[in-house]
């Protein structure tokens, strides 16, 4: 039997990050499995960067939960504006990062990722340069840019999703969010495990966690005006890049990998996903539930799989 190495990829998605840290927290609690221990490597994009940085904290899925609950209002606290609702997001972020660093503080502290011991990553986009940025904890010698940077900092870099909140400055680099190119992380996972690690594909087992998907659709009229907010339905258009985005990368991961190294769980809406409704928290929650209660025994035994 060889040694399997098990990654835990999670998905963006804002407020809709409750799904996976509550599948988490059954996984946890219900197959009394130790997630900080069990995963060799952890990825998280924008509101899984704040799931995946926190169990590499060895922050409970149960507190994160929790965190989404009884923070998730405050982190989307409409700003003031002059200008009408409809059209704030053509001239302005339409919320103020403050409030949501502070509660990153309070989570992470002064937590560097150059002290986390698993290996991490936390995709995010350098807007100044138009390319992509990984922030990654110490586990390659070859890595010497992120070893002071803030968690709490890389993590609201990785959030800085654009019409929500502003870019995020971290040292030279001003970045946003890294769903508009690794929304689905587990790719990026998957080839650092091999060309930095070195580890045998084969060997690889992924347990991709989604944050839903909803079937965003424009219909087949051309008359309309395709302005950003009338045709394109403004942040709607963000959240659908970043859905086909998740679903093209878990598509090419299935092609990669064999059916039995990679377990994805994730849900399918009729109805629009914002990333910023906290009145779908409970529903979230819910969803989560009665998503891992129809799946425990196949999770159950993804998770406890040994090499061939």
């Amino acid at each position: 039997m060889g040694k399997v190495f098990r990654i835990l990829s999670i998905d963006g998605g804002g407020i809709r990050g409750v799904f996976p840290a509550h599948i988490l927290q059954c996984i946890s609690a219900r197959l009394n499995v130790d997630i900080f221990k069990h995963f060799d490597m952890i990825a998280g994009t924008s509101t899984g960067s704040i799931i995946a940085a926190g169990i590499t904290c060895s922050v409970s899925p149960e507190t994160i939960v929790a965190m989404y609950k009884e923070q998730g209002e405050t982190i989307f606290k409409k700003r003031w504006s002059f200008i009408p609702k409809k059209y704030q997001s053509a001239d302005h972020s339409l919320y103020d990062s403050k409030e949501f660093s502070n509660i990153l503080h309070d989570v992470f502290g002064d937590t560097t990722l150059g002290e986390i011991k698993i290996p991490l990553l936390l995709p995010a986009t350098d807007i100044g340069y138009g390319g992509v940025h990984v922030f990654k904890s110490g586990y390659s010698p070859d890595f010497t840019r992120d070893k002071n940077v803030l968690v709490k900092e890389a993590v609201l870099a990785s959030c800085s999703a654009p019409t929500f909140f502003d870019p995020k400055k971290v040292d030279q680099y001003l970045l946003s969010d890294g769903g508009l190119w690794a929304n689905n992380p587990s790719l990026a996972a998957v080839i650092d495990a091999q060309y930095r690690l070195n580890i045998e594909p084969s060997s690889i087992r992924v347990l991709s966690l989604g944050t839903g998907h909803s079937r965003t659709s424009y219909g087949v009229d051309n008359n309309r005006k395709w302005g950003l907010l009338r045709g394109w339905k403004g942040p709607e258009f963000i959240n659908f890049i970043m859905s086909l985005q998740a679903q093209s990368i878990h598509n090419y991961l299935q092609l990669l990998l064999k059916k039995n190294q990679i377990m994805r769980i994730n849900f399918e809406s009729d109805l629009p996903l914002p990333l910023d409704d906290c009145s779908a928290i409970d529903d979230l929650i819910s969803r989560a539930d009665r998503e891992f209660t129809h799946k425990s025994s196949d999770i159950d035994s993804f998770l406890k799989s040994k090499g061939e």
